[in-house]
């Protein structure tokens, strides 16, 4: 170790002592809520361009079990989210509903495992086609086209054939003072909103899943929102230190000042005493096992008297969605 590793390893250990406030549990866990709404970015100039969540059917693919519509969403004036909308062909009054969040590769039709033609893929994939999954368990899932994925990229870098947008907007976004894991939490709430307003979904059972980017997404969502009953994220579960600060991340796993609050382990407990389950692969190199278990074990002392509401499964597999447990106990929790 060299004196420039000593010098950052020192930045990391100032930050986090720094963290340590001497506040109550509850008093410490509304403040962080309320300081992760400000690390986040300032979006209140959108919720001043809303307008009315009228969706435009744009597809409806009648698949194996399940109905498969696509929508496309207005929220603003200037953002229309393409929405996947898969509701279980076997009728009945209400769906528990799970939003389903995917993370990096070619957008949401990962989640779906389907092609540019629409049709199932063979290979499901490191996503393991989890929105399909989802339904035929008996869920109503929600799986939207995450900004900067997809369609949903710049038209500079779709022209550039990139893949995503992630790099182009979140700079642009922190030069604004904002992030774009901000946008894309303050767009899943805004789909929360628009759930809320169907007839068909148990709005006492409404769960949340995301993947690698998309489980972010699900954790800081989650811990914002308590209309959020149960969350599963999977490959993202970690410390800082020994995920995004250790080894090359999307700069969308990055938000400006938040380790000078607390590790990440702590923003994922927000979540608390609502239903949570952790998914990780032992050989992911990206999220190492390590700290998959540190983080575990700190989360879970917020579960003590609620154990019930915690659960996790570390399998031998790597960056990818397993679902060997996670499903059924997401069935649990919202059945």
């Amino acid at each position: 170790m060299n004196q420039l590793d000593q010098l950052f390893n020192q930045f990391y250990t100032n930050a986090i002592e720094d963290s340590v406030k001497a506040v109550g549990p509850v008093e410490r866990k509304l403040a962080l809520k309320s300081r992760l709404l400000e690390l986040l970015g300032d979006f209140s100039y959108l919720d001043e361009t809303r307008v009315d969540m009228q969706p435009e059917l744009m597809e409806t693919v009648e698949a194996d079990g399940y109905i498969r519509e696509r929508i496309l969403l207005p929220i603003t004036q200037m953002i229309d989210i393409p929405v996947y909308v898969l509701t279980p062909s076997k009728k009945q009054a209400t769906y528990p509903a799970v939003l389903a969040l995917h993370g990096h590769g070619d957008g949401v039709k990962e989640a779906l495992g389907v092609g540019d033609d629409g049709e199932i893929q063979q290979e499901p994939g490191i996503h393991s086609q989890f929105a399909v999954e989802l339904v035929k368990r008996g869920f109503k899932v929600f799986a939207p086209e995450v900004i900067g994925f997809g369609e949903r990229r710049l038209t500079r870098d779709i022209e550039e054939g990139k893949q995503n947008s992630c790099e182009a907007m979140a700079t642009n976004l922190l030069m604004e003072g904002k992030t774009i894991a901000g946008l894309r939490i303050w767009e899943a709430r805004r789909i929360l909103d628009y759930i809320d307003t169907l007839d068909d979904v148990d709005h006492d059972k409404q769960g949340i899943m995301g993947f690698s980017g998309g489980a972010l997404i699900a954790a800081y969502t989650a811990a914002l929102d308590a209309r959020i009953n149960a969350t599963v994220l999977t490959g993202f579960t970690n410390t800082f230190k020994g995920s995004i600060m250790a080894m090359h991340h999307c700069i969308d796993n990055y938000i400006p000042g938040i380790l000078n609050y607390a590790e990440l382990p702590e923003w994922i407990s927000l979540i608390s005493p609502r239903s949570l389950f952790i998914e990780s692969g032992e050989h992911d190199r990206i999220f190492p096992n390590q700290f998959v278990k540190e983080a575990i074990a700190e989360i879970e002392e917020c579960y003590h008297n609620r154990r019930h509401n915690f659960a996790y499964d570390i399998f031998p597999g790597a960056h990818e969605i397993s679902g060997r447990k996670a499903y059924d106990w997401l069935v649990n929790q919202l059945g």
